[in-house]
């Protein structure tokens, strides 16, 4: 296991001496084999005292009913609700009691669990009532209520009630809002670029000593801060949460948490040594011919979302037995797949349906998606700069060469030159799913992209995603929230960054403005920052999902508080058509120094 010293450096001693060892013994795959054999093949990897169990594992028959007969309307708050004794002890009362009638049930979990309340109106552990429809005061503008909004979301550190799922950290840390009453991985690093305009370094801080926290005890950061979503986790953005301490020298920032970097890209890459061409292993894909029996040459392992669970989820277990229902399919099959897509961080969109249109086709472990490879070169090339920054020049080549072969392979499998667009790889059948998605700008958000692959891009976005209100995230209306017409704000951040990065400054600033002014409107006649935008139609919220549309909204006041500070003329615009005046940006938008 990894270790970190108190002040936040992680200890070298002992993966320096295991890499030594495999090195020294010319071990295939170099330091990628050290890695996976730094943690088992299957499972959590849990330090002493982290066992745990999600509710349903717990509840048994009691949690089965209480979802499927909808005692709460939100299946998600019987998971965050906290027991009342242990859970043998509530199951055994259950089963005595043997609640008949709907009224019954909901009568013993009143009396043997405490509801869970939505994110909350001041900064206390457990949050409470709602979010408040101005943190600021009347009046105030759209910054002073975004800074106003870090007290309400912020949460301490805290003991945790016996039994409860929360898990445990040790740093403040900020919750997206609504019904996200907990830490959320992919998020962190949205609100964290607002934070830091806010003036809240420190923050920020704690919630990367946070992120390492979790990586030290459960060799991965999860999902969430809940033991139900541990078996999965989401788009790897640690290393850009990294780079955001240090942004003039990120190398160093890399080489203070390498420890933590190199474990995280051991969860990703298990089995990458070992998957023939062909076959998939947990979150690995060999590809590069029909042959099942040969390990794939280098360049032609890539990787894919997974969850290590194939049963329902637990926060939306009654939809999901509905939907596989309905499907006619495997059910732990069509379970995988939901659960992959909860990984994407785009659960749903018509990207993972094999008929483009319904859930039901659900297939995310079949596809080897654009963003998620984007963001493992990036981690590949910030574990390479650590590396280097810590004098290990032999790890610095073996994951500039990890880099290196990603980049070839994307190009060869995720790029469609006749497109002008990166697509996702069915790599059962070895086909490009040619669906224009939000997903292509990512390459350009970790420079993978040649600058003509950009221009590209560039052309595509602004011929097909660029919408009145922003960048949409997919081209199809399906009803899903991640497909058109909605525009999420980490997607708007990623555009912005990426084209930033290859001199494509006026895009970035029309898309940044366009959002802007979008989020500033909503704002001005409701009071409140959202989840998700219609970026179609400016003048209609969001849609779509398994849930209400959520306020608050961590990732949404980030990334328009970093926009409003990049181009603080877009603070008093009040129609996208002053977005046709581009002006220059306050300092450099690009995510990732090479």
């Amino acid at each position: 296991m990894s270790a970190r010293c108190p002040s936040g450096r992680p200890d070298r001693a002992g993966i320096s001496s295991l890499r030594a060892r495999v090195l020294g013994a010319a071990a295939p795959g170099g330091v990628l084999a050290l890695l996976l054999l730094a943690r088992p093949p299957e499972g959590i990897a849990l330090e002493p005292g982290a066992e745990v169990l999600p509710p349903h594992a717990l509840y048994g028959e009691l949690f089965t009913r209480v979802q499927e007969e909808q005692v709460f309307a939100d299946g998600k708050d019987f998971c965050d609700a906290t027991p009342k004794g242990s859970p043998a002890e509530i199951l055994a009362r259950y089963r005595a009691a043997t609640p008949r009638t709907p009224e019954e049930l909901k009568r013993f979990v009143a009396t043997h669990f405490t509801a869970p309340t939505t994110v909350g109106s001041g900064p206390a552990s457990t949050g409470a009532t709602t979010v408040p429809p101005r943190a600021a005061p009347a009046g105030a503008s759209l910054i002073d209520h975004i800074d106003a909004l870090w007290g309400v979301l912020t949460r301490q550190p805290a003991d945790i009630p016996p039994y409860s799922s929360l898990l445990s950290l040790p740093r403040p840390f900020v919750v997206p809002g609504g019904r996200f009453r907990e830490i959320y991985y992919w998020d962190s690093y949205f609100t964290m670029l607002g934070l830091l305009e806010s003036g809240r370094a420190d923050l920020t801080k704690d919630m990367v000593g946070d992120f390492a926290h979790l990586i030290d005890t459960y060799g991965r950061i999860p999902n969430g801060n809940r033991t139900y979503y541990l078996s999965r986790s989401q788009p790897p953005f640690f290393f850009a949460m990294v780079a955001l301490l240090e942004p003039g020298h990120p190398e160093r920032a890399f080489a203070r948490y390498l420890t933590q970097l190199e474990r995280e890209y051991a969860f990703w890459m298990d089995g990458a040594s070992s998957v023939a061409r062909g076959l998939a292993r947990r979150r690995v894909v060999g590809l590069g011919g029909a042959t099942r029996v040969r390990a794939p040459a280098p360049g032609q392992v890539l990787n894919r979302y997974w969850d290590d669970e194939d049963l329902p989820r637990d926060e939306s277990y009654r939809e999901d037995v509905a939907l596989a229902n309905r499907s006619g399919r495997d059910r732990r099959e069509l379970y995988r797949d939901v659960r992959a897509a909860a990984e994407s961080g785009w659960d749903f969109s018509s990207r993972w349906f094999a008929d483009a249109h319904s859930l039901t086709s659900i297939d995310t472990t079949a596809l080897v998606p654009v963003d998620l490879n984007s963001l493992l070169f990036g981690l590949e090339q910030a574990i390479a700069a650590g590396c280097g920054e810590a004098h290990d020049e032999a790890c610095q080549r073996a994951f500039r060469e990890h880099a290196r072969a990603r980049r070839k392979a994307m190009d060869r499998y995720l790029w469609d030159p006749v497109r002008g667009a990166y697509f996702d790889y069915q790599w059962a059948r070895g086909e490009r799913i040619p669906r224009v998605s939000a997903a292509t700008l990512y390459p350009l958000f970790v420079h993978a992209a040649s600058p003509a692959q950009a221009a590209s891009v560039a052309r595509t976005t602004r011929r097909r995603l660029l919408k009145g209100g922003g960048v949409v995230t997919t081209t199809r209306n399906t009803g899903q929230q991640w497909d058109a017409p909605n525009g999420w704000a980490p997607l708007q951040w990623i555009a912005v960054a990426g084209f930033n990065a290859y001199g494509e400054t006026a895009l970035a600033e029309e898309i940044a403005c366009r959002w802007s002014v979008n989020v500033a409107r909503a704002y001005r006649e409701s009071g409140k920052l959202l989840e998700k935008y219609d970026v179609m139609n400016p003048d209609r919220p969001g849609g779509g999902g398994e849930y209400p549309l959520q306020d608050g909204f961590g990732w949404t006041n980030g990334v328009t508080r970093k926009l409003l500070a990049l181009y603080p003329a877009h603070t008093d615009y009040r129609s996208v058509d002053e977005c046709r005046r581009p002006r220059p940006a306050a300092h450099p938008g690009a995510a990732v120094d090479k």
